[in-house]
C-alpha cells in the first residue's frame, strides 16, 4: 500500500504530503519535532504568509472587536454591571467551546488523504512542531470565517439585546485563550496559575494527548473526566 511506504520529506513543503500517510498519520503527526523554526507548508508564497501569524496579531485585531461589542451593549440601554455579566457569560461559553473543538475537532482520527490533509492544516501542524512560534495562535483569515457560525450560536442563546455583549465576551475568552496558549509554549511563568498550567499542557503534548485539552482552564477536563493522570512532564518548550 502507498500508506505503508510513504515517507514525507521535511525538506518539502508538507501539506500535500501528508495526507499519504493514511493510517500512518495519527502516529506521525504525534511524534513531536521540537525545533525553533517551523517546516514550510505550501509552495505558494500567500498561502504560506497566511499560516504564520504573530502573537500580538491576536489582540491588535480582535480587542477593538470586543470593544465595539460592549460600546454596543451599553448603547442599546444595558448598564455597566449587565454587560459585565454578559462578558462573563460569554467568557465561560468560550472555554466550553474551546474544549470541544480541541477535544472532539482538533483530535479527531483521519486516515483519508482530505481528511489527514485538514486535520495537519488544523491542529496536526502544532502537535508535529509545538514550539513553532508563529503557528501557535489561529490565523486572523481563519477566525474571520469562524466568527460567522459562532455569532449565530450566541444569537440562538441570547436576546437581541444581549447578543453583542455576551459574542464580547467570548471573542475576550478567544483573546485570552490564544495569547495563554502562545505563553504556556514560550513563556516561563514562575507561579501559579501559569506555572501548573505550563505544565499541564506540555503533558498534553508530550506524554499523554489524548487527555488535558483545556488551556485557559483545566474545569472542564474535571467536569467530562479527561483529566491527565498526576504524574507531569518536566519537559519544556
Amino acid at each position: 500500500m502507498v500508506s505503508e511506504a510513504f515517507t514525507v520529506d521535511l525538506n518539502k513543503p508538507l501539506v500535500f504530503q501528508v495526507g499519504h500517510l493514511g493510517e500512518q498519520y495519527q502516529e506521525w503527526v504525534h511524534r513531536p519535532i521540537v525545533c525553533k523554526e517551523g517546516p514550510r507548508l505550501f509552495a505558494n508564497d500567500v498561502l504560506e504568509f497566511l499560516t504564520r501569524t504573530q502573537w500580538w496579531a491576536i489582540p491588535l485585531i480582535w480587542l477593538p472587536v470586543v470593544c465595539w461589542c460592549l460600546t454596543t451593549s451599553i448603547q442599546m440601554g444595558h448598564t455597566l454591571s449587565e454587560v459585565a455579566l454578559m462578558v462573563v457569560f460569554g467568557i465561560c461559553l468560550w472555554t466550553l467551546v474551546e474544549y470541544i473543538m480541541h477535544r472532539f475537532l482538533f483530535h479527531i482520527n483521519t486516515k483519508s488523504y482530505w481528511t489527514n490533509t485538514a486535520h495537519y492544516l488544523l491542529h496536526g501542524i502544532h502537535h508535529k512542531h509545538p514550539t513553532d512560534g508563529l503557528r501557535l495562535v489561529f490565523p486572523p483569515a481563519a477566525a474571520v470565517i469562524l466568527c460567522f457560525p459562532f455569532w449565530n450560536l450566541i444569537k440562538l442563546l441570547t436576546t437581541t439585546t444581549t447578543t453583542h455583549g455576551v459574542f464580547g465576551g467570548a471573542m475576550l475568552g478567544y483573546v485570552m485563550y490564544d495569547c495563554t496558549h502562545y505563553y504556556l509554549h514560550h513563556g516561563q511563568p514562575s507561579s501559579d496559575p501559569g506555572k501548573h498550567l505550563k505544565k499541564y499542557h506540555l503533558n498534553h503534548h508530550f506524554r499523554i494527548q489524548d487527555r488535558g485539552f483545556g488551556i485557559t482552564s483545566t474545569a472542564w477536563d474535571h467536569v467530562f473526566g479527561t483529566l491527565p493522570p498526576t504524574k507531569t512532564t518536566d519537559k519544556s518548550s
